[in-house]
């Protein structure tokens, strides 16, 4: 199914039922009085978030979604039947904004997480409420209010730990398939990644985190360019960012710390707050180089960049440096967890 990230639709909340007028009418009971019941309430729209989902894309052909209304009120006092609530499904990660104020309604981050969308009207109230000694035949009856409508514009934010960054080729997707079951595309032209990818990385029985793989920035990403600058925003949640820096550009007559700042720039000219994120560079493609080659090359970017920062070497296709690298970031994310309070130490 293909990844759909952004959503528009409409959610019609049902009308509440009118009130009744109607006199009790029965043999030997003269001037019975008003018994005229109440309408029901309209149906209400909810949002749900469901772990079982992961792309906006069913709301491609679905975009409307009404409540049932409440029916009017009857004699004898029967007050109308109330209009069933409709819940939606949406993925983990929701989050939800009113498409004409650009209000943000609420965020859905948990599974079964719920949000009411448009509240039902209220039914009406039967002529029975308006008796008195002095009115003692009212005709008088308060209609049902209408349900809320609204045309909600619904953006997906990917809930992941880690954020992968890179260059197109950067080898994020490899990196991806062997740290966790993911099986993104893989191949050796830029741009392989079309859409973004979610993997989860399990350390031991009781500890894993998830790492979002987005499609590879290029320079002018910030002004539209490329595709990456599209699902940046699934980056916005995560804790960490492992910035992987191609060791192979060298062999192609590129500078990797060239390379390097060109995505920094690009990162702090769609965000601030993302560009200040925590961020690890990780060297990729290790297996290309002799081992007194490489070390020179990763002494020279760190130099280069006058990073200070955490920097592992890694070759992700085959596998060296990838488990000492998640289990520093599985360290560094349960040291996190610990700091802001939160319990337990994975997903599972």
């Amino acid at each position: 199914m293909k990844f759909v990230d952004e959503a528009s639709i409409q959610v019609i909340a049902g009308d509440g039922g009118n009130g009744c007028v109607s006199f009790r009418r029965e043999k030997y009971i003269p001037r019975g009085g008003p018994d005229g019941g109440d309408g029901g309430h309209g149906g209400s729209v909810w949002l749900q978030a469901d772990s079982g989902l992961n792309t906006l894309a069913d709301f491609r052909h679905s975009r409307r979604f009404a409540a049932e209304r409440g029916q009017g009120g009857q004699g004898r006092q029967m007050s109308g039947r109330s209009g069933e609530d409709i819940t939606v499904l949406v993925p983990v990660g929701t989050l939800i904004r009113d498409a004409e104020t650009e209000e943000i309604m609420g965020d859905l981050t948990r599974d079964g997480e719920r949000l009411c969308v448009a509240q039902g009207g209220r039914g009406g109230l039967g002529n029975i409420h308006f008796k008195s000694s002095t009115n003692r035949a009212p005709r008088q009856s308060v209609p049902g209010t209408p349900g809320e409508r609204r045309t909600l514009a619904l953006e997906l934010q990917l809930l992941a730990d880690v954020g992968l960054l890179g260059l197109p080729n950067a080898g994020k997707s490899t990196f991806l398939r062997a740290v966790s079951a993911a099986r993104p595309r893989v191949a050796d032209y830029p741009f392989t990644t079309l859409y973004p990818g979610l993997g989860v990385v399990r350390i031991d029985a009781g500890a894993s985190f998830t790492v979002a793989d987005i499609p590879g920035l290029i320079e002018g990403a910030a002004q539209g360019a490329g595709l990456g600058i599209q699902f940046l925003k699934h980056l916005s949640r995560t804790r960490l960012l492992l910035h992987l820096v191609d060791a192979a550009a060298v062999l192609e007559g590129r500078d990797p710390a060239t390379e390097a700042r060109t995505l920094v720039n690009e990162l702090a000219a769609y965000s601030a707050a993302l560009a200040e994120r925590e961020r690890w560079l990780v060297v990729n493609k290790a297996d290309l180089f002799a081992a007194d080659d490489l070390a020179e090359q990763v002494e020279q970017l760190r130099a280069t960049l006058a990073w200070q920062g955490p920097l592992y070497v890694i070759s992700a296709a085959t596998g060296s440096g990838v488990d000492a690298l998640c289990q520093a970031v599985m360290e560094r994310l349960l040291q996190m967890r610990e700091d802001a309070g939160e319990g337990g130490v994975g997903y599972d």
